[in-house]
């Protein structure tokens, strides 16, 4: 009776052995087929692609900052307008900025007929040196008369020393009349009134102040959306003060931090997928690699890590990469905002490219030409205020 007990388990434990061999080959089947699976992910798809989810959108922050002092009296938009390159942002009280241009607009006025009363003076000087070369003529004339007639007894010796007195008299005057033609004409010579030093330095103080008159109304330089606007109506604001920023959002791109162990076949220009966490994976982007960082972000920061430390841990630094997008038609659609966060994915089959820039720019990073025309309508004003104060002196303008 014992034995037939002690038989059962081990019959039970025989028939539980197949089984668990069965899952075990299995588990070993399914640890293979995985390795090999992984194996293949990696050698056809995962070496070939860098990716990083610590990439955020940047972009340009244009801020506007008056360049006179004054007081606010009107603001043309407020934090997420959409604004146009030249429309009004900001609009300065004027009052000051009218009364130094009207001042100066007479002072060219003033100055212009001054001018031109310097080549009167030169033309009056001139017509005296033409009298007094005529008075000498005169006066050697009658002295040589004199001479002869007072060898042959016919005048006294008195009468003759006059004659040479007044001779000399009239030389004097010329001498002085042409130094003070020569005085004159340094004043004006090789000039016309519009090239004389002292109506282009009146032109000057007029386009200064009417630069200050254009600069009470600030402007957008770019087009973008407004943000972060911080002045009010009846401030009272100082060249250099940030009253609101403009970015425009069709021009940004991406700083994507990858390890520095990525980087190794990472070259400028390849490609690059990118998704953001505001529209999900459904929503790609096309990009490409602009430039690889040329230091990392503690190399560049206020207070640099200084490792010569006996505590020292070596950290896998981080390395900025920028990339650009390459179709803006899909930032219409789907529009992204700066500081958001994306997950960058980089194609790295092509290695053609370099890994640092090997040409220097050709055109400007960005630029604005709003301020360019800001004198066009002054250099008008100023042929006009000439033009009004030369009369019929026109001659004198011309080149």
């Amino acid at each position: 009776m014992p034995t037939q007990i002690s038989s059962a388990p081990n019959e039970a434990a025989q028939a539980r052995k197949p089984g668990r061999r069965f899952m075990l080959r299995i588990l070993g089947t399914a640890v293979v087929v995985g390795a090999i699976g992984f194996v293949a992910w990696f050698a056809l798809e995962s070496r070939w692609y860098e990716a990083t989810d610590d990439a955020y959108v940047n972009g340009n922050i244009v801020q506007i900052t008056p360049q006179i002092t004054g007081t606010v009296v009107s603001i043309g938009a407020d934090d997420g307008d959409f604004v146009k390159q030249g429309d009004v942002l900001v609009t300065l009280d004027k009052a000051d900025a009218d009364v130094a241009l009207e001042n100066a607009a007479a002072n060219l006025a003033n100055t212009v007929r001054k001018v031109r009363g310097l080549y009167s003076t030169v033309s009056g000087a001139q017509a005296d040196v033409a009298v007094r070369q005529t008075a000498v003529q005169k006066a050697k004339d009658d002295y040589a008369r004199r001479v002869s007639l007072a060898n042959s007894g016919a005048i006294s010796a008195e009468e003759l020393s006059h004659a040479k007195d007044a001779l000399t008299v009239a030389e004097s005057s010329l001498t002085t009349a042409e130094q003070q033609l020569q005085t004159n004409k340094v004043l004006v010579d090789d000039t016309i009134v519009t090239s004389h030093p002292d109506v282009k330095a009146a032109v000057a103080q007029y386009r200064a102040a009417y630069l200050t008159e254009v600069r009470t109304t600030m402007v957008a330089p770019v087009t973008g959306y407004v943000a972060k606007r911080s002045v009010q109506v009846g401030q009272r604001v100082q060249p250099g003060a940030a009253l609101m920023a403009v970015v425009p959002l069709h021009e940004v791109w991406i700083d994507a931090n990858f390890k520095e162990t990525q980087l190794t076949h990472m070259r400028i220009g390849q490609p690059v997928e990118v998704t953001s966490d505001i529209y999900g994976h459904a929503v790609k982007y096309d990009g490409k690699v602009l430039e690889l960082g040329v230091g990392t972000g503690g190399a560049f920061s206020l207070l640099p890590a200084q490792n010569a430390t006996g505590n020292w841990i070596k950290i896998v630094q981080r390395m900025p990469v920028r990339v650009v997008f390459t179709n803006p038609g899909q930032l219409d659609q789907h529009p992204l905002r700066v500081g958001m966060s994306l997950n960058t994915r980089v194609d790295l089959h092509d290695k053609s490219g370099p890994m640092l820039a090997q040409k220097a720019p050709t055109r400007p990073a960005f630029s604005t030409d709003i301020y360019e025309q800001q004198l066009a309508h002054a250099d008008e004003q100023v042929a006009q205020l000439i033009h009004r104060n030369m009369a019929s002196d026109a001659k004198l303008v011309r080149e």
